[in-house]
């Protein structure tokens, strides 16, 4: 049997497939194929794509209750149709049909994001945060997560927090406040964060805040803020006290799963979780951290499958989605790197989750001063926004002050500081952070290219950003690669 999770109807869809001995055999995002970024449909070429790693009968599971979310967006006053009561309705009827009309299972849309990490996680026991802005009712929930006798996940639910109390709505809120597209750019936010000041955070919380420890706010945020919040405020200000409030209020959810749950394990999940600059704070509660690499609402379709498995799954890597078949195309990539100093490349399977990893990447030499605005050119993006490094794993605490209990970072989930920013001028942000990228010794193909860049130039990190045409999400195919080359005059190689 295999095991065929799907999450869709809201935001980013995407499809898993798990195999009977808890192998990940393939999974990828809808928006990659449609070219429509946060694509919330599952299409007939994602389906495709997917069954050609399916061999044998499967079951389809779907990454949360229908029915409970549809009770909840009646009381937050939507209209979601009655259609919306059925998983297959976001399904386009060529991909139903392709996947044999079969009966979808269900699970909570916590459960589903609890499951895509823990049972991912290298632990066999943990304590499971998920904070995101909605699922069916809860907000936050914590969890002690286990294995029993026969290998079976168990998951005993500590804590929740319910609609309209959100720590995913408030930042989504604040995203559309500063001028960003809420539900999409909260990332930018927490970027635009390092070029203002906290001035106005005494002043957010007293506005906003009932209750920080029992995350409790005075006001439905999923309607934004008042269209007067704080008008003399500047975006850049905002974005950085609010950040700051957003971290406040997190650490206290981390402060009550330390002291409920009973693992020193941490497995953190929800679309939150990918607000790397305040993950620099969860070593100081847990031991040991596990964040999936896509802990959004894609990656419950991981989460769901695995529900349907039931027992751990064998998380090797994140290169899970499209192939594009080849070696890595070490040596010309260094040519280039060596003689222009940016290239492309679309290489092996496509990464799984928001993170470009090295196989759909754009790549540069993080030294030059020049660096940053001509990849800024390149992608037609603000310039306050930074960019990420890649480095060998061993070398990761010369160059950079990893935060505590962080002993690497292999899919860029936490900020931390520079040692030396005035030699890597590409790969610093405006407060002197970066949002790191690790690479274990293994036998990928960015492994390899750096290792080699390593022997040439005495540098063991590069440039890393997404390869993707502006307003698309990132490159998935040969087809895509060549229209990035015609748009953007950089060479990808495969």
């Amino acid at each position: 049997m295999n095991y065929i999770g799907i999450s869709a109807g809201h935001h980013d869809a995407a499809l898993s497939v798990i195999d009977n001995s808890g192998n990940i055999l393939f999974a990828g995002h809808n928006e990659r194929y449609s070219h429509v970024k946060n694509d919330i449909h599952i299409e007939l070429p994602l389906v495709k794509d997917a069954l050609n790693y399916v061999s044998e009968d499967f079951e389809l599971h779907y990454y949360e209750k229908p029915f409970l979310k549809y009770l909840r967006q009646l009381y937050s006053g939507e209209s979601p149709g009655l259609l919306s009561l059925f998983p297959r309705s976001h399904l386009t009827k060529g991909a139903y049909q392709l996947l044999d009309n079969k009966k979808i299972h269900t699970h909570s849309h916590h459960l589903s994001h609890a499951a895509a990490g823990f049972q991912t996680s290298p632990f066999n026991n943990a304590t499971v945060v998920i904070v995101d802005a909605i699922g069916e009712w809860d907000t936050i929930s914590i969890w002690d997560a286990y294995y029993d006798s026969e290998g079976k996940a168990v998951y005993d639910k500590l804590y929740s927090k319910k609609y309209p109390n959100s720590i995913g709505l408030y930042y989504s809120a604040l995203t559309k406040r500063v001028g960003l597209k809420p539900n999409d750019e909260e990332y930018i936010t927490m970027g635009m964060a390092a070029y203002g000041e906290g001035k106005y955070y005494a002043d957010m919380h007293d506005k906003l805040v009932l209750n920080s420890y029992e995350c409790e706010f005075k006001d439905n945020l999923h309607l934004g803020f008042p269209d007067d919040f704080l008008s003399e405020a500047t975006n850049e200000d905002l974005a950085h006290s609010g950040q700051l409030l957003l971290e406040g209020i997190l650490q206290n959810v981390m402060q009550r799963a330390r002291v409920s749950g009973k693992s020193r394990n941490l497995v953190y999940g929800g679309g939150v979780a990918l607000n790397c600059l305040a993950n620099r704070h969860l070593g100081k509660y847990f031991d040991n951290i596990w964040i999936m690499p896509n802990p959004g609402d894609a990656g419950s379709s991981l989460g769901s499958a695995a529900l349907g498995y039931g027992g751990k799954i064998n998380w090797i890597n994140s290169y899970l989605g499209t192939d594009i078949n080849g070696p890595y195309p070490v040596n010309s990539l260094l040519d280039k790197l060596l003689t222009v100093g940016i290239v492309g490349v679309a290489s092996g399977r496509a990464e799984f989750g928001p993170r470009a990893l090295g196989n759909r990447s754009l790549l540069a030499d993080p030294r030059g001063k020049e660096t940053k605005d001509r990849v800024n050119g390149i992608k037609r993006r603000q310039k306050f926004r930074p960019f990420a490094p890649v480095i060998l794993e061993e070398f990761v605490h010369q160059y950079f002050d990893m935060p505590v209990n962080w002993r690497d970072s292999r899919y860029m989930q936490v900020i931390s500081r520079c040692r030396n920013p005035d030699l890597f001028p590409a790969i610093v942000h405006h407060d002197g952070s970066s949002r790191v990228q690790t690479v274990a010794k293994d036998s990928s193909g960015i492994r390899e290219l750096l290792e080699k860049w390593y022997v040439l130039t005495g540098c063991p990190m590069l440039l890393n950003t997404s390869l993707n045409i502006r307003g698309e999400p990132m490159v998935n195919n040969r087809d895509d690669a060549n229209r990035f080359e015609v748009a953007y005059d950089v060479k990808v190689l495969s």
